[in-house]
């Protein structure tokens, strides 16, 4: 694409400059010869220091909110907003993939993840279906390897993936969609045909000024999704409702368009009825946790509603077994060991709720809090986990640049006002791998060990560095020993 045509058409701006252009790039470690760098001012760097270094590289062009007319000898475009302008660039340098696409957008607090996996697996039965989510992105059931440790990619990459999408003859996309990029405009530029809402709880404050601010950016969606399938369950939901294009609604309350009904748990396996339009449906279900139950039927609704008849969607169902690290079990014999992502109070105490019918003898919780994030969560966490375990482990998540033992320290202090006893109720093991092996040797027969907080993610972050990080092959790795 030529410079002059796509800054017209992204940002309705003249200029004169015939120069080809290779890609969009807002990081200065992924601009190559031909690329637009968009030039962002953050909290920790500016992206105008870095001018030099991708003109080094071959940058043709930088753009900024600065009044200026060049840069490192680079024509310099002055924008009023660089977020916004970086999603504009990307989407029109890729010809709007999404608008080639179906696509179906998930936002919520929990949730998400489970249930782009569903619904992605229930569309697949008609057609090969594109995932974008935090823990796989995926042409079909070909996984793509993505960088990064966000919750939703940059919009230079998510606009690339669609494109990915659009050019493999994929005709549908499921896409998992965060507050974090909505607020910083990565998801700008999709057009969203049905947008799934699964709950909302106080989450990313430390992020959002307040919970009204977070939810605001969660309505984002039904805004801008033809059809929104919503959790009528939820005490939010009249605020979703009423900025919603059109509707439908999923959950136990009787006056759900598409209603739970006689959920059964038989281990790791639910059974439900499902009502709709007058009918009941029989459904199975291989996963844990009753709020499952209701990821699984907003998958379905929003399948059903994309022309897959239910019968279909039941079918296909019995066939899905779990979502790496979203209350995968790693272990059923002997004892119980199971992968969850949980890492709000919340989370954390419907994780513990849904593995305690499932538990005949102790709960061992393993969890940690991330630094540079919401303080408060750090307290509450260990309070959740004194009040619904028998034993639970204090250890790392993320620490980043915070001091690992004074994190430690606020989940001591949070367990202590919960009545909990040192090396009685808990213990504090700073090593999440020692944590681990700690947890693995504690636990006896019939007893359910949940490590969570890290799920899928495949990096740890520490104060001077981040390793690599597989929490299921870890764990795997020490229950093979404790055999031996």
């Amino acid at each position: 694409m030529i410079l002059k045509e796509l800054i017209k058409k992204a940002l309705d701006i003249s200029v004169s400059y015939d120069i080809d252009v290779t890609g969009v790039a807002q990081d200065s470690r992924k601009v190559l010869a031909g690329y637009v760098f968009v030039a962002r001012s953050g909290e920790i760097s500016d992206g105008h220091d870095f001018a030099n270094k991708v003109a080094d590289l071959g940058a043709v062009a930088i753009i900024g909110e600065r009044k200026l007319k060049s840069l490192a000898g680079l024509p310099y475009i002055s924008t009023k907003n660089a977020k916004l302008a970086t999603a504009k660039l990307a989407a029109a340098f890729y010809n709007n993939p999404s608008r080639d696409l179906f696509t179906f957008g998930i936002t919520g607090t929990d949730g998400k993840t489970t249930t782009a996996y569903l619904l992605h697996h229930l569309l697949s039965v008609k057609n090969k279906t594109g995932l974008l989510s935090t823990a796989a992105t995926k042409i079909g059931f070909e996984e793509l390897k993505m960088e990064g440790h966000f919750t939703t990619p940059e919009s230079p990459e998510v606009q690339q993936i669609l494109a990915i999408f659009r050019d493999e003859a994929i005709s549908q996309a499921v896409i998992e969609t965060s507050s974090h990029g909505f607020a910083q405009h990565r998801l700008d530029e999709i057009d969203y045909d049905i947008g799934i809402w699964t709950n909302l709880t106080p989450e990313h404050l430390d992020f959002h000024k307040n919970f009204e601010e977070y939810r605001d950016v969660k309505l984002n969606l039904v805004r801008r999704s033809s059809l929104s399938i919503l959790n009528r369950d939820d005490p939010s939901y009249q605020y979703f409702e009423a900025e919603a294009q059109n509707f439908l609604s999923y959950g136990e309350n009787n006056n759900s368009d598409y209603r739970i009904l006689e959920i059964k748990e038989d281990n790791a396996q639910q059974n439900f009825i499902l009502e709709y339009a007058g009918q009941n449906y029989s459904c199975e279900l291989n996963m844990v946790g009753r709020y499952n139950v209701h990821n699984a039927v907003a998958a379905i609704a929003a399948a059903n509603q994309s022309g897959i008849d239910i019968s279909i969607c039941l079918k296909r169902l019995k066939e899905f077994r779990d979502v790496p690290g979203r209350m995968q079990v790693v272990q059923a014999e002997q004892f119980k060991l199971i992968v969850d992502f949980a890492h709000t109070p919340i989370a954390l105490e419907k994780a513990l709720e849904a593995i305690r019918p499932i538990t005949d003898n102790r709960i061992i919780v393993l969890i940690g809090a991330a630094g540079e994030r919401d303080k408060n969560k750090r307290s509450e966490l260990a309070r959740v986990a004194i009040e619904n375990s028998e034993i639970a482990i204090f250890t790392e998540e993320d620490s980043r640049s915070e001091d690992i033992v004074e994190i430690l320290i606020e989940m001591a202090r949070g367990a202590i006002a919960a009545g909990g006893k040192a090396t009685k109720d808990y213990w504090i093991i700073p090593n999440r791998e020692e944590a681990i092996e700690l947890a693995i040797n504690m636990a006896e027969l019939g007893d359910t060990i949940l490590l969570a907080g890290k799920g899928h993610e495949d990096m740890l972050e520490r104060k001077h560095e981040s390793i690599r990080w597989d929490e299921v092959q870890i764990a795997k790795h020490y229950l093979l020993k404790k055999r031996k």
